[in-house]
């Protein structure tokens, strides 16, 4: 009863917990020019009078004054969530002396379809004796895993000194511009003992590619099971991914949606869920989730419809539907195969960025054989709107086997959505 009231609490009041709107947009901002991030917070585990522990946020920068109603309501909401994603594992903690700092990051979705990324450095903070671990999480509409990874090893270094000498350094942060693809921005940061530090956050050239790594599948999946997972994905089914780590499921997971690009996943995506929301397995719509591994019985308890359940820990495929292997037409399904075998056995030969560009390419490859050709089959009218020519658009395709993917890919929301902003935007030369 008390978890099913959190869960409630949790749903019915921070607007900002995924909420799985059908036609909410997952594309995040990679905009250069705006801010870095809206706030660094501190969650730490306090004692309740249980005996067990709550996460609360400790200290927040920076402090917002002068806001609008609407805009207070908003943060308010927001600043609620954030606790519950930086310790989505319960309350039974105990105090530790040692404890490995971990990176993940989870991505809350606002009612009108709009997300910000936390991104979490969960660490012990200096000390002698039992102490219990907190979390420095930035938050943002930027998608950068490594670029805000290299910022929180910062913040770490400086937590190690006080509290005190986070703070220029964040506000540094805050006062520089987010860089362009492929260029450096420069933070003038002072250490005490140490003198002026320069600090440079260099942004990969491909901006799609920056919230990925692609090599964290690789490493825990064989091209086979990626492939299954792909074509899961690309009908919007729903999916559920068990890890112990918080870090495998958060890059696990957003590798498996920078999959689709250039579609974006249009449903419920939760790469971290807390333990008081669990019981998002039961929803009958589409979801992508990752979930501790501590917690699979009582998910496997749950009155679940068809799901594909993924165990990243063993790379195996707990629960499958039966057909995945059937889903995506079998040429292209083996060019792909035979692209990611090559990628999976070099795989420590090729750096980072390297791994993601190859494998994104073979993916893309595959969207561009099987609808590149949907800008012909749009039908504009002289006041510039135009329409999609659905029938022409798959009857253009001649193969059967790939005509009866693209018949099902067709009616999933993401391709709609794509189809929708393709008849917006209109390149000025086109069918003249």
């Amino acid at each position: 009863t008390e978890r099913k009231e959190e869960a409630s609490a949790a749903e019915n009041n921070p607007s900002w917990v995924p909420q799985g709107k059908p036609r909410e947009r997952s594309s995040i901002l990679y905009s250069a020019g705006q801010f870095f991030f809206e706030y660094l917070v501190v969650v730490s585990l306090k004692k309740t009078s249980d005996g067990r522990y709550e996460p609360k946020i400790t200290y927040q920068f920076p402090k917002r004054e002068n806001l609008l109603k609407g805009q207070k309501e908003e943060e308010e909401r927001l600043l609620q969530a954030i606790p519950l994603f930086c310790f989505p594992d319960g309350n039974n903690w105990a105090p530790v002396t040692e404890f490995t700092s971990e990176t993940f990051s989870f991505v809350l979705t606002n009612v009108d379809g709009s997300r910000k990324i936390g991104y979490c450095r969960r660490l012990l903070p200096s000390g002698r004796g039992v102490r219990l671990p907190e979390v420095f999480c930035i938050i943002s509409c930027l998608g950068c895993f490594g670029l805000f990874s290299k910022i929180l090893d910062e913040v770490e270094k400086r937590r190690q000194i006080s509290m005190a000498v986070i703070y220029p350094f964040m506000q540094g942060l805050r006062e520089s511009p987010f860089p362009a693809p492929g260029k450096t921005v420069t933070i003038k940061s002072f250490i005490p003992e140490s003198g002026t530090e320069l600090i440079e956050l260099t942004r990969p050239v491909d901006a799609h590619l920056e919230h990925v790594e692609f090599q964290a599948l690789l490493q825990r999946l064989s091209p086979h099971l990626i492939l299954h997972i792909f074509a899961s994905a690309v009908l919007e089914r729903r999916l559920i991914f068990l890890a112990e780590e918080l870090s495998v499921l958060s890059q696990c997971i957003h590798a498996v949606a920078a999959l689709l690009y250039p579609f974006t996943w249009a449903h419920t995506y939760i790469p971290v869920v807390p333990e008081c929301l669990l019981d998002t397995v039961c929803c009958p719509t589409p979801f992508m989730v990752g979930i501790q591994m501590r917690h699979l019985e009582r998910v496997l308890d749950q009155p679940m419809e068809e799901a594909l359940i993924v165990d990243l820990c063993k790379g195996k495929i707990l629960r499958a539907v039966g057909d995945e292997e059937e889903i995506l037409p079998i040429k292209l399904q083996n060019e792909m195969l035979t692209s990611l075998n090559r990628h999976h056995n070099n795989n420590n030969i090729n750096t980072s960025e390297q791994v993601n560009t190859l494998v994104s390419e073979a993916f893309v490859q595959f969207f561009v054989r099987m609808v590149g050709h949907y800008a012909s089959h749009i039908k504009w009218s002289k006041n510039g709107s135009g329409t999609f020519q659905e029938r022409a658009f798959y009857k253009a395709i001649t193969s059967k086997t790939n005509r009866k993917f693209l018949k099902k890919f067709v009616k999933t929301n993401m391709f709609s959505l794509f189809i929708e902003e393709a008849e917006k935007s209109r390149i000025p030369h086109e069918g003249k």
